[in-house]
């Protein structure tokens, strides 16, 4: 007991300051821990606005703001116990360049990442194409962007691969042309098979009258003349009328008297006649 009390004598002052300090760092934790909420709070509303409702980029910036409160906090500790911030700043920073040099794939996948934040070639819930996968973008992350497909599949692309290849988006545009393409009879009439195609027009009212939709021939193919309907629709009524559409072509042009005809080949024999 006496060697416990001649302790405590001898480093009462280090005892005091130690005890001090682990308050201390108690106290920044927790205003770090009230600060980083209010931050995140006020981030989140001032760039989800400013972003015009971007929901990955408000994430990405809201989550960041959080890390730099406790970075923050964590120096300032550091420094109540005496540790050379300055060297570890140092130090952290070879650490970081030996780390960036091992993980230069993985931090290619990090730029990328801030490059499609910011430029915005796809955004949350657009249908778009990249690097031969189809879906819809449901996150986009600072390594990877997850698209989920019409059936359902779920694929992870890096983002070093989405920033370097073609982004083909097709939610961005508020319209686009629907093209669709139906074969007649050599025999039948095209004037009458051009009817049918406006008649399909004259029915749908949700397809647009500006740009105009054209009715043209569009090959004269093996077995047929390919008849071909191009048509402006509003992006988030494409698939609709798209597929209403190719469900009456067929009716339609069958009511006009024209046959859809099958690939069909013409076959000539010559007979070779033996004079010997």
């Amino acid at each position: 007991m006496e060697t416990i009390i001649n302790f405590f004598s001898e480093h009462q002052l280090q005892l005091i300051a130690i005890a001090k300090n682990t308050l201390l760092t108690i106290f920044i934790f927790i205003g770090a821990s009230i600060c980083s909420k209010l931050l995140k709070r006020a981030v989140h509303k001032g760039v989800y606005r400013l972003s015009k409702h971007d929901e990955i980029i408000t994430k990405l910036l809201t989550t960041l703001s959080g890390y730099v409160v406790y970075l923050i906090a964590i120096v300032i500790i550091l420094d109540l116990f005496g540790v050379n911030t300055a060297s570890l700043v140092a130090l952290v920073g070879a650490a970081g360049l030996a780390i960036g040099l091992a993980l230069k794939d993985t931090l290619s996948n990090v730029a990328a990442g801030v490059m499609l934040l910011f430029l915005k070639p796809l955004k949350k819930a657009e249908f778009v194409e990249v690097s031969s996968y189809t879906g819809s973008v449901k996150d986009l992350g600072l390594f990877t962007t997850i698209l989920e497909t019409a059936d359902g599949v779920f694929v992870s692309i890096p983002n070093s691969t989405v920033w370097a290849n073609a982004i083909k988006n097709f939610t961005r545009n508020e319209k686009r042309r629907m093209d669709i393409t139906v074969g007649i009879s050599y025999g039948d009439s095209i004037e009458d098979g051009l009817a049918a195609l406006r008649e399909l027009v004259g029915e749908e009212s949700r397809i647009l009258i500006e740009p105009a939709p054209q009715h043209l021939v569009h090959t004269l193919a093996d077995s047929s003349v390919n008849l071909q309907l191009r048509a402006w629709v509003a992006t988030t009524h494409y698939w609709d009328i798209y597929w209403q559409t190719q469900r009456k072509i067929k009716d339609k042009v069958q009511s006009k008297g024209i046959t859809i005809p099958f690939p069909q080949r013409d076959l000539h024999i010559i007979e070779s006649k033996n004079n010997a």
